[in-house]
């Protein structure tokens, strides 16, 4: 189907889903239609003009939600876990890990972490391994995949670890953290630096 581009995270679309792909706001790419005035007729009509799936398959549902506010009002459970042992790291997986299939990085990380572990994610590079079951975090009911959000979330991140650092009595550097980060364009960049 038809795909409306929302964000900068645009990478060269290929040549035969150039015509499928739309742009908005100040989202834009040569030979790409640009949606102004929030008319999405032309989006519509291309989607019922495709044929669609040829087969339904069942839904998987993922975890999101795991903003700053969220995660720190949760924080006595958080605390709670390091103190019984189930809590002894953090791995922040932020960017992006590109569209070819040999680009598993973040997805080998993720699922290499340890149970112990919690994941924070912000950006695309979890959508090689977001719909993977992480269980939880022992008997907090806390999932081990925390989605923040987008690239332009990891300011969240940097909130979560200043509020957990303040409760544990320590500096953001003294957490065990660990930082899995890459990017594409600028934008990213400069995000990823306010780490």
């Amino acid at each position: 189907g038809p795909i409306v581009m929302t964000t900068n995270c645009l990478i060269e679309p290929m040549q035969d889903y150039k015509a499928h792909l739309y742009t908005r706001t100040v989202v834009g790419w040569p030979g790409c239609k640009h949606i102004a005035n929030d008319d999405y007729s032309e989006v519509i009509a291309d989607a019922l003009k495709m044929d669609g799936f040829d087969e339904t398959l069942p839904a998987k549902p993922i975890t999101v939600g795991f903003g700053h506010n969220t995660v720190l009002s949760i924080a006595d459970k958080i605390l709670a876990a390091v103190k019984e042992g189930d809590l002894k790291h953090v791995l922040f997986i932020g960017g992006c890990d590109g569209s070819e299939g040999e680009r598993n990085y973040f997805k080998e990380v993720a699922l290499g972490a340890p149970k112990d572990a919690v994941i924070l994610t912000a950006g695309c590079g979890k959508y090689r391994f977001n719909k993977h079951d992480f269980g939880g975090l022992g008997a907090t009911g806390i999932p081990r995949l925390l989605d923040v959000g987008q690239c332009n979330d990891s300011f969240g991140v940097v909130q979560i670890a200043a509020g957990l650092a303040q409760a544990l009595n320590c500096g953001i550097n003294d957490l065990p953290v660990s930082l899995f980060v890459s990017w594409f364009e600028q934008m990213v960049v400069a995000v990823l630096l306010s780490l």
